[in-house]
């Protein structure tokens, strides 16, 4: 289930959030009403970053191997095709 909260909720139910997060769960922070930031674990974090990079790095590779370049429209064209 989502946890959203007003972000005094930060500062004044610190060890609840702490808590809350390091079982797993992000929270999820508003302030005057909307959305303003996520608090996640440090290891939650770091496997979201860790598999972006791994995934840039691979795109590194297999560019090395080809001189074929798509554009913009190429590539954001199909990934609209194949979400419709």
């Amino acid at each position: 289930m989502i946890d959203i909260r007003p972000v005094s909720d930060l500062r004044n139910k610190f060890p609840e959030i702490e808590a809350s997060v390091q079982e797993g769960n992000p929270i999820f922070l508003t302030k005057n009403g909307y959305g303003t930031m996520v608090v996640l674990s440090i290891e939650q974090y770091s496997d979201l970053i860790n598999n972006v990079e791994a995934k840039l790095d691979e795109a590194d590779r297999l560019s090395e191997l080809s001189d074929k370049r798509l554009s913009h429209d190429e590539v954001f064209g199909k990934l609209r095709k194949s979400h419709e």
